[in-house]
Protein backbone atom coordinates (compact mmCIF):
# COMPACT_ATOMS: atom_id res chain seq x y z
CA UNK A 1 0.00 0.00 0.00
CA UNK A 2 1.32 3.46 -0.78
CA UNK A 3 1.96 6.15 1.86
CA UNK A 4 -0.58 8.36 3.21
CA UNK A 5 -0.21 11.08 5.62
CA UNK A 6 2.73 12.61 6.60
CA UNK A 7 4.18 9.61 5.48
CA UNK A 8 3.62 10.78 2.03
CA UNK A 9 4.57 13.97 2.39
CA UNK A 10 8.15 12.71 3.83
CA UNK A 11 8.35 10.64 1.04
CA UNK A 12 7.79 13.27 -1.58
CA UNK A 13 10.29 15.73 0.23
CA UNK A 14 12.96 12.88 0.69
CA UNK A 15 12.52 12.20 -3.48
CA UNK A 16 12.92 15.76 -3.95
CA UNK A 17 16.17 16.09 -2.44
CA UNK A 18 17.98 13.13 -3.03
CA UNK A 19 16.85 13.66 -7.00
CA UNK A 20 17.05 16.88 -7.35
CA UNK A 21 17.12 17.15 -11.54
CA UNK A 22 16.51 13.68 -12.06
CA UNK A 23 12.97 12.82 -10.82
CA UNK A 24 9.61 12.81 -13.23
CA UNK A 25 6.74 14.72 -12.11
CA UNK A 26 3.32 13.91 -13.15
CA UNK A 27 0.38 15.92 -12.19
CA UNK A 28 -3.24 15.07 -12.13
CA UNK A 29 -6.04 17.64 -11.60
CA UNK A 30 -6.48 20.99 -11.65
CA UNK A 31 -5.43 23.56 -9.83
CA UNK A 32 -7.77 26.17 -8.31
CA UNK A 33 -5.99 29.85 -7.83
CA UNK A 34 -8.97 32.20 -6.47
CA UNK A 35 -8.79 30.89 -3.17
CA UNK A 36 -6.28 28.36 -0.77
CA UNK A 37 -9.44 27.18 0.73
CA UNK A 38 -10.78 25.11 -2.43
CA UNK A 39 -7.74 22.72 -2.11
CA UNK A 40 -5.13 23.22 0.90
CA UNK A 41 -3.09 19.83 1.85
CA UNK A 42 -1.06 19.76 4.61
CA UNK A 43 -1.42 24.01 5.57
CA UNK A 44 0.10 24.56 1.96
CA UNK A 45 -2.09 25.91 -0.82
CA UNK A 46 -2.22 23.62 -3.96
CA UNK A 47 -0.43 26.52 -6.02
CA UNK A 48 2.26 26.16 -3.50
CA UNK A 49 2.76 22.48 -3.95
CA UNK A 50 2.89 22.35 -7.24
CA UNK A 51 5.62 25.08 -7.90
CA UNK A 52 7.69 23.44 -5.32
CA UNK A 53 7.66 19.98 -6.78
CA UNK A 54 8.24 21.21 -10.33
CA UNK A 55 11.18 23.02 -9.38
CA UNK A 56 13.74 19.96 -9.58
CA UNK A 57 11.80 18.04 -11.78
CA UNK A 58 13.24 16.84 -14.80
CA UNK A 59 9.97 16.62 -15.97
CA UNK A 60 6.45 17.49 -15.49
CA UNK A 61 3.62 15.53 -17.21
CA UNK A 62 -0.07 17.40 -16.89
CA UNK A 63 -2.48 14.01 -16.32
CA UNK A 64 -5.19 14.10 -18.05
CA UNK A 65 -7.34 17.29 -19.31
CA UNK A 66 -8.24 18.73 -15.94
CA UNK A 67 -4.29 19.32 -15.04
CA UNK A 68 -3.79 19.74 -18.86
CA UNK A 69 -6.39 22.52 -19.52
CA UNK A 70 -8.17 22.98 -16.26
CA UNK A 71 -11.42 20.63 -17.85
CA UNK A 72 -14.80 21.42 -16.49
CA UNK A 73 -14.07 22.40 -13.29
CA UNK A 74 -12.69 25.38 -15.23
CA UNK A 75 -15.74 26.14 -17.26
CA UNK A 76 -17.63 29.36 -17.46
CA UNK A 77 -17.61 31.25 -14.72
CA UNK A 78 -14.86 29.24 -13.14
CA UNK A 79 -15.53 30.45 -9.89
CA UNK A 80 -12.46 28.63 -8.34
CA UNK A 81 -10.14 29.75 -10.94
CA UNK A 82 -9.22 26.57 -11.78
CA UNK A 83 -6.55 26.24 -14.35
CA UNK A 84 -4.19 23.20 -16.06
CA UNK A 85 -0.88 23.65 -14.78
CA UNK A 86 1.32 24.64 -17.49
CA UNK A 87 -0.08 28.08 -16.73
CA UNK A 88 1.49 28.32 -13.30
CA UNK A 89 5.05 27.33 -14.46
CA UNK A 90 5.99 29.99 -17.04
CA UNK A 91 9.56 28.98 -18.17
CA UNK A 92 8.70 25.22 -17.40
CA UNK A 93 7.80 22.81 -20.29
CA UNK A 94 4.88 20.74 -19.33
CA UNK A 95 4.08 17.63 -21.28
CA UNK A 96 -0.04 16.85 -22.03
CA UNK A 97 -1.71 14.19 -21.95
CA UNK A 98 -4.75 15.14 -21.87
CA UNK A 99 -8.06 13.14 -22.09
CA UNK A 100 -11.21 12.72 -19.70
CA UNK A 101 -9.82 10.00 -19.01
CA UNK A 102 -6.39 10.01 -20.46
CA UNK A 103 -5.38 6.76 -21.79
CA UNK A 104 -3.31 3.91 -19.21
CA UNK A 105 -0.84 3.11 -21.72
CA UNK A 106 0.04 6.46 -23.42
CA UNK A 107 0.87 7.76 -20.09
CA UNK A 108 2.98 4.87 -19.83
CA UNK A 109 4.49 5.46 -22.71
CA UNK A 110 5.75 8.79 -22.17
CA UNK A 111 7.15 7.64 -18.76
CA UNK A 112 9.01 4.65 -20.42
CA UNK A 113 10.75 7.23 -23.47
CA UNK A 114 11.39 10.11 -21.07
CA UNK A 115 13.15 6.88 -18.98
CA UNK A 116 14.44 5.94 -22.12
CA UNK A 117 16.06 8.41 -23.69
CA UNK A 118 16.42 10.87 -21.26
CA UNK A 119 13.97 13.46 -22.75
CA UNK A 120 10.55 14.22 -23.92
CA UNK A 121 8.96 12.34 -26.74
CA UNK A 122 8.13 14.90 -29.86
CA UNK A 123 5.22 17.15 -29.03
CA UNK A 124 2.72 19.18 -31.60
CA UNK A 125 1.78 22.53 -30.69
CA UNK A 126 -0.12 21.93 -27.64
CA UNK A 127 2.83 19.83 -25.81
CA UNK A 128 0.77 16.38 -26.82
CA UNK A 129 3.09 13.63 -27.39
CA UNK A 130 2.76 13.67 -31.54
CA UNK A 131 3.15 9.68 -31.37
CA UNK A 132 -0.43 9.03 -29.50
CA UNK A 133 -1.96 12.96 -30.22
CA UNK A 134 -1.18 12.81 -34.32
CA UNK A 135 -4.01 11.60 -35.45
CA UNK A 136 -7.83 12.60 -35.09
CA UNK A 137 -10.27 9.95 -34.29
CA UNK A 138 -12.40 10.57 -37.23
CA UNK A 139 -8.90 9.20 -39.51
CA UNK A 140 -9.04 5.93 -37.56
CA UNK A 141 -12.97 5.43 -36.31
CA UNK A 142 -14.22 1.64 -36.71
CA UNK A 143 -17.55 3.95 -37.91
CA UNK A 144 -15.19 5.71 -40.73
CA UNK A 145 -16.61 4.07 -43.86
CA UNK A 146 -20.64 5.00 -42.64
CA UNK A 147 -19.30 8.84 -42.73
CA UNK A 148 -17.97 8.43 -46.22
CA UNK A 149 -21.20 6.71 -47.22
CA UNK A 150 -23.51 9.72 -45.96
CA UNK A 151 -25.25 7.06 -43.69
CA UNK A 152 -25.48 9.42 -40.59
CA UNK A 153 -27.65 7.91 -36.87
CA UNK A 154 -29.90 10.79 -36.99
CA UNK A 155 -31.12 10.18 -32.94
CA UNK A 156 -29.91 7.43 -30.44
CA UNK A 157 -32.07 4.12 -30.68
CA UNK A 158 -32.96 4.85 -34.10
CA UNK A 159 -32.52 2.47 -37.15
CA UNK A 160 -29.35 4.09 -38.19
CA UNK A 161 -28.22 4.00 -34.65
CA UNK A 162 -28.89 0.41 -34.13
CA UNK A 163 -26.96 -0.75 -37.64
CA UNK A 164 -23.75 1.27 -36.28
CA UNK A 165 -23.90 4.70 -38.69
CA UNK A 166 -22.44 7.52 -38.06
CA UNK A 167 -22.53 9.53 -34.85
CA UNK A 168 -21.62 12.80 -36.07
CA UNK A 169 -24.67 14.38 -35.87
CA UNK A 170 -25.54 12.86 -32.60
CA UNK A 171 -22.21 15.42 -31.52
CA UNK A 172 -19.65 13.39 -32.04
CA UNK A 173 -16.61 15.27 -32.36
CA UNK A 174 -14.38 13.09 -33.63
CA UNK A 175 -13.01 15.35 -37.14
CA UNK A 176 -11.93 18.17 -34.70
CA UNK A 177 -10.18 15.79 -31.53
CA UNK A 178 -6.92 14.31 -31.90
CA UNK A 179 -5.80 11.10 -29.90
CA UNK A 180 -5.34 6.99 -29.96
CA UNK A 181 -8.73 6.12 -28.91
CA UNK A 182 -9.70 4.80 -32.37
CA UNK A 183 -5.93 2.89 -32.15
CA UNK A 184 -5.39 1.90 -28.46
CA UNK A 185 -9.02 2.07 -26.69
CA UNK A 186 -9.51 1.55 -23.59
CA UNK A 187 -9.70 -1.79 -20.86
CA UNK A 188 -6.83 -3.21 -22.60
CA UNK A 189 -7.65 -2.68 -26.07
CA UNK A 190 -11.60 -4.05 -25.47
CA UNK A 191 -13.56 -0.48 -27.10
CA UNK A 192 -13.88 3.36 -26.87
CA UNK A 193 -16.56 5.52 -26.91
CA UNK A 194 -17.68 5.56 -30.51
CA UNK A 195 -17.50 1.96 -30.67
CA UNK A 196 -19.12 1.16 -27.91
CA UNK A 197 -22.09 3.70 -29.47
CA UNK A 198 -21.38 7.15 -27.64
CA UNK A 199 -20.16 10.06 -29.65
CA UNK A 200 -16.60 11.28 -28.98
CA UNK A 201 -17.46 14.45 -26.74
CA UNK A 202 -13.53 15.41 -27.79
CA UNK A 203 -12.03 15.38 -23.96
CA UNK A 204 -8.08 15.66 -25.19
CA UNK A 205 -9.20 19.03 -27.06
CA UNK A 206 -8.65 22.05 -24.95
CA UNK A 207 -11.50 24.04 -23.68
CA UNK A 208 -13.99 21.30 -24.88
CA UNK A 209 -16.33 21.91 -22.29
CA UNK A 210 -17.11 25.55 -23.59
CA UNK A 211 -17.49 24.45 -27.30
CA UNK A 212 -21.32 24.35 -27.45
CA UNK A 213 -23.42 21.02 -26.06
CA UNK A 214 -21.50 17.80 -26.00
CA UNK A 215 -24.69 16.33 -28.28
CA UNK A 216 -24.90 19.14 -30.53
CA UNK A 217 -22.64 18.60 -33.79
CA UNK A 218 -20.91 21.65 -35.85
CA UNK A 219 -22.63 23.03 -38.16
CA UNK A 220 -19.87 22.33 -40.64
CA UNK A 221 -16.80 20.62 -40.36
CA UNK A 222 -13.93 23.00 -40.65
CA UNK A 223 -12.33 22.37 -44.26
CA UNK A 224 -9.23 21.23 -42.82
CA UNK A 225 -10.51 18.37 -40.93
CA UNK A 226 -12.37 16.72 -44.19
CA UNK A 227 -13.36 19.06 -45.58
CA UNK A 228 -17.09 18.57 -46.12
CA UNK A 229 -20.36 19.13 -43.77
CA UNK A 230 -22.06 15.74 -42.92
CA UNK A 231 -25.70 17.53 -43.82
CA UNK A 232 -24.22 17.45 -47.07
CA UNK A 233 -22.25 14.56 -47.79
CA UNK A 234 -25.40 12.19 -47.72
CA UNK A 235 -26.73 14.28 -50.59
CA UNK A 236 -24.20 13.96 -52.35
CA UNK A 237 -23.53 10.66 -52.09
CA UNK A 238 -26.82 10.15 -53.45
CA UNK A 239 -26.40 12.54 -56.08
CA UNK A 240 -22.75 10.95 -57.13
CA UNK A 241 -24.32 7.63 -57.21
CA UNK A 242 -27.04 8.65 -59.08
CA UNK A 243 -24.56 10.08 -61.79
CA UNK A 244 -23.14 7.34 -61.34
CA UNK A 245 -25.94 5.02 -62.46
CA UNK A 246 -26.84 7.21 -65.34
CA UNK A 247 -23.18 7.19 -66.71
CA UNK A 248 -23.51 3.33 -66.70
CA UNK A 249 -26.56 3.35 -68.34
CA UNK A 250 -24.99 5.41 -71.26
CA UNK A 251 -22.25 3.84 -71.57
CA UNK A 252 -23.84 0.28 -71.78
CA UNK A 253 -26.36 1.52 -73.84
CA UNK A 254 -23.72 3.20 -76.68
CA UNK A 255 -21.61 -0.89 -75.90
CA UNK A 256 -25.12 -2.37 -76.77
CA UNK A 257 -25.91 -0.34 -79.72
CA UNK A 258 -22.11 -1.25 -81.10
CA UNK A 259 -22.36 -4.52 -80.47
CA UNK A 260 -25.36 -4.93 -82.66
CA UNK A 261 -23.99 -2.83 -85.31
CA UNK A 262 -20.91 -5.53 -85.71
CA UNK A 263 -23.39 -8.03 -85.56
CA UNK A 264 -25.25 -6.60 -88.52
CA UNK A 265 -22.16 -6.38 -90.80
CA UNK A 266 -21.10 -9.89 -90.11
CA UNK A 267 -24.49 -11.04 -90.49
CA UNK A 268 -24.23 -9.10 -93.34
CA UNK A 269 -21.30 -10.19 -94.81
CA UNK A 270 -22.21 -13.76 -94.28
CA UNK A 271 -25.19 -13.37 -96.33
CA UNK A 272 -23.16 -11.66 -99.34
CA UNK A 273 -20.54 -14.49 -99.15
CA UNK A 274 -23.13 -17.53 -99.52
CA UNK A 275 -24.73 -15.60 -102.17
CA UNK A 276 -21.20 -15.67 -103.94
CA UNK A 277 -21.46 -19.56 -103.47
Amino acid sequence: MAAAGHWAEQAAETTKQKHKGAYILCVEGSVPTVNEAYCTIGGRSAVDILRSDAEGAAAIIAYGNCSSWGCVQSAQPNPTGARGIAELLPGKTVIHVPGCPPIAEVITGVIVHLLTFGRAPELDAQNRPVAFYGKRIHDTCVRRAYFDAGQFADAFGDEGYRQGWCLYKLGCKGPTTYNACALMRWNEGVSYPVQSGHPCLGCSEKHFWDHGGLYTHLAEIPAGAVGRNPDQVGAVVVGGAAAAAVAHAVVTAGRQVTARRAKDRIEKQVSVSEEER
